[in-house]
């Protein structure tokens, strides 16, 4: 029976906790040779304030050493480096908290039958519960809302799925972005040692890493691919609520903000963006596919046709 005031007790059965495990990998220390190609920046560049705290924190100075040392590495051209770079820590860190969320995410979906049971029960019991003791409308609210909340909670701790482990990705995503943008900001520097590396390390119209792209192609390349990335997501929702169509425009807005933007930022920054965001959405695509869901043990059903679908959804919605 469920609990209200400790008079019933629901006894949830116990089940094994199936939470995916990943390995952390963390880049690794600067190594401070005489000859190495990392930044050196002036003493004398006496920027205050947050951002230049921000900006020449330990975790922008390892990214820088990490791209310099993939650099050296590897012998490839800077613009490759950056985009190789790029890659490969889109897959081997965020790639795998990205499936952790989907795991996260097909649990709690997979229980919001059970949920919806339990609040069957729990409003019969708190309605009775009310008429023996002569609890008021509101009282009996809240009886119900605080019961259910509790109940709900065990059954994230039984199943090991607290919603709140589905934030993960953007908790590490975010930091990651925002280190390596800053990195080759600096790396981009006219104090900086790879600087006459850069000038000359890119390809086509961006030849040169440190300036901004002044044919917009960068910027508007990385607008267009976050907003493809929106729309995926949009497609997916059939019935959405005020709040989420009020997120789903914020994040066009910033999409779209994100084109002038990158127009003033350096050559290298505008491609590791752009990088970053194609790399996202290729990531999307394959989480969808039905066997990754098969291989991670997704307990929700999906479509066997995704992609059809999502194809079939983009043409209803823009074509018709």
């Amino acid at each position: 029976m469920l609990a209200l005031e400790g008079v019933r007790l629901l006894r949830l059965p116990a089940r094994t906790a199936c939470g995916a495990a990943f390995l952390r990998k963390s880049l690794p220390p600067s190594t401070r040779s005489d000859g190495s190609a990392r930044r050196q920046l002036s003493s004398g560049d006496a920027a205050s304030g947050w951002y230049h705290q921000v900006s020449h924190s330990a975790p922008v100075h390892l990214a820088e050493d990490f791209l310099v040392h993939m650099q050296q590495a590897s012998g490839l051209p800077w613009w490759i480096n950056i985009a190789v770079s790029t890659l490969s820590i889109r897959t081997l860190v965020t790639l795998p908290l990205a499936a952790y969320q989907l795991i996260i995410i097909g649990k709690v979906e997979a229980l919001q039958v059970e949920i919806a049971e339990l609040a069957k029960r729990l409003r019969y019991e708190v309605s009775v519960r009310a008429k023996e003791r002569g609890w008021t409308e509101k009282q009996s609210r809240f009886q119900f809302r605080k019961n259910l909340r509790r109940l709900v909670s065990q059954l994230y701790i039984r199943d090991n799925c607290h919603p709140f482990k589905a934030s993960l990705l953007v908790w590490v995503q975010l930091p990651l972005w925002i280190s390596l943008s800053l990195a080759l900001r600096n790396l981009s520097l006219e104090e900086s040692a790879v600087r006459p590396d850069l000038m000359t390390g890119g390809a086509l119209w961006f030849a040169d890493l440190t300036s901004p792209d002044s044919t917009w192609l960068l910027p508007l390349s990385l607008g267009l691919t976050n907003l493809l990335i929106v729309e995926i997501f949009s497609l997916q929702r059939s019935n959405t609520s005020s709040l989420q169509k009020f997120v789903t425009n914020a994040m066009r807005g910033f999409s779209l903000l994100m084109i002038p933007i990158a127009t003033t930022v350096p050559s290298s920054m505008a491609l590791y963006w752009f990088s970053s965001s194609l790399v996202g959405l290729c990531h999307n695509l394959l989480l969808r596919s039905p066997a990754l869901h098969r291989l991670l043990k997704v307990p929700t059903q999906r479509s066997d046709t995704p992609y059809k679908d999502l194809l079939a959804a983009f043409v209803r919605k823009y074509c018709k």
